[in-house]
């Protein structure tokens, strides 16, 4: 009687503790078909395994960075996003794309890792002979819509000369490749860290050439100088010298402490077994965290500061 009475306790105390609750967060990244899409899969996949379950990580098509920015005036505690931290700098200023909406949301914004920067991509068939900027007259290039790819693509064509002798073809970026096939475009703009999925699957195919630009180019955007390496991409014998852009993951201060620590922790200590499946994780190391050029949030900075990052004053 006593040992049934006994166990009969032990059962009601058992279930009177509650199980670990599960940590749900959404991340938004880009379209499906780019490589931060495939990132941010790896990253949820990283988090749930990690976590034994305890973080369940949804990701998210985007049309691109604005948009994931944007999204933080309707957004909760559960979002994380990526894009890159000039984007978050112009919307707390209210400039460029954001002028006009600003919105108290965006102070809010905080980082929490960086993950291998935007690199630009000018993607043309072997068939349309293009080689430099000055051959994309008369072609017809595929820009793609929000995305900062879109943007910053527009943005070169117009210093260099050739925006009005372009075609820019109204397709979906995620239609490029059979676009490409089927001769419907000559070419298309992407932005992604190498090597680019879609990269990958037109050079396989179709065979493609990807732009270089000159020092004297690269000047002229403002950007930071990136080298693909050759070999890269199918039928890629020379490196491809183009530009980059720092990308950070964001949350909010919405988001609670303990959330973003262990975000932030996971994701450090799984970056080496990710980097096995993929090679743009093997870029992404301490000095990266220079690219984060505003606050961090409070619970990742406890994570640096318990694994001995260097932090700098506008981090904290």
């Amino acid at each position: 009687m006593k040992f049934r009475a006994f166990t009969a306790l032990a059962v009601a105390a058992a279930m009177a503790v509650p199980a670990a609750a599960e940590t749900r967060v959404t991340y938004k990244s880009a379209k499906t078909a780019s490589s931060y899409y495939q990132m941010a899969v790896q990253i949820a996949e990283a988090m749930q395994e990690a976590s034994g379950g305890e973080i369940s990580v949804t990701v998210e098509e985007s049309q691109g960075s604005v948009q994931n920015v944007m999204e933080v005036r309707g957004r909760g505690g559960d979002y994380v996003f990526t894009t890159p931290p000039v984007l978050v700098s112009l919307a707390q200023g209210g400039k460029a794309m954001f002028e006009g909406k600003g919105d108290p949301a965006f102070d809010d914004i905080r980082a929490l890792f960086p993950i291998p920067s935007l690199t630009m991509h000018f993607v043309m068939t072997e068939e349309s002979g293009a080689k430099t900027f000055d051959d994309l007259k008369g072609k017809t290039i595929l820009l793609g819509k929000g995305s900062f790819g879109a943007t910053e693509g527009e943005k070169y064509l117009e210093l260099f000369g050739v925006q009005d002798e372009v075609s820019i073809a109204d397709v979906e970026l995620s239609n490029a490749v059979p676009a490409m096939q089927n001769g419907q475009i000559d070419g298309f703009v992407t932005a992604g860290s190498w090597p680019a999925p879609n990269v990958v699957e037109a050079a396989a195919s179709t065979g493609v050439h990807v732009l270089s630009l000159s020092d004297e180019q690269i000047a002229e955007t403002k950007r930071t100088k990136l080298v693909i390496p050759a070999g890269t991409y199918a039928g890629q014998d020379e490196d491809i010298v183009t530009t980059s852009l720092p990308v950070v993951a964001f949350t909010t201060t919405k988001m609670d402490d303990e959330t973003a620590y262990q975000l932030t922790k996971t994701y450090w200590e799984q970056k080496a077994s990710m980097a096995e499946a993929a090679k743009w994780w093997g870029g992404v190391d301490e000095a990266l965290m220079e690219n984060i050029t505003g606050q961090i949030h409070a619970g990742a900075v406890r994570y640096y500061e318990e694994a001995g990052f260097t932090l700098t004053d506008d981090q904290k």
